[in-house]
Formats: structure tokens, sequence, C-alpha cells
């Protein structure tokens, strides 16, 4: 089945301060390539934030622990 409408990258906000080392994407082969950056309070897309690797199950281990403050988000695309 084809989907009517699939969003372009995954959204993470995330409502208290957190300290972020790994994301879970459902759906992505292992070994695809994934972009993080940051979400504008406008949900558009900003600065570049950093580049990892599916794993297996669709973890993904971030090169760096990402530091996200209350309210703010970052976008996941696979590439």
């Amino acid at each position: 089945m084809i989907p009517l409408y699939e969003d372009p990258f995954f959204t993470f906000r995330f409502a208290d301060d957190r300290i972020i080392g790994r994301i879970h994407l459902d759906g992505p082969a292992p070994g695809r390539r994934v972009v993080l950056t940051w979400l504008t309070p406008g949900d558009e897309l900003g600065a570049p934030l950093a580049e990892a690797v599916v794993g297996e199950g669709g973890w993904v281990d971030l090169p760096a622990p990402v530091v996200v403050r209350a309210g703010e988000g970052f976008a996941a695309r696979v590439v």
C-alpha cells in the first residue's frame, strides 16, 4: 500500500531538560544515514545538530549526547 502522506522527518520535542544519547526511529533500515537538525519554535528546520547511522532495531546512537532544554526539539531526517 502507498501511504497518502508521510512526514519528511521524525520530530522530537521535550517538556523537560534532557540529555539525549540515542533515539529510536520506527521504520528505517539499519545502515541508513540520519541527519539531526534543531527545530525552531515554529517547527521549521534550524541549524544542523549531528549525523548518525540507524542501528539494529531502529536505534540511533548519537556521536555525542545532545543537551535539549525544556520546550526545545529536533528533527531526524533519514537520507
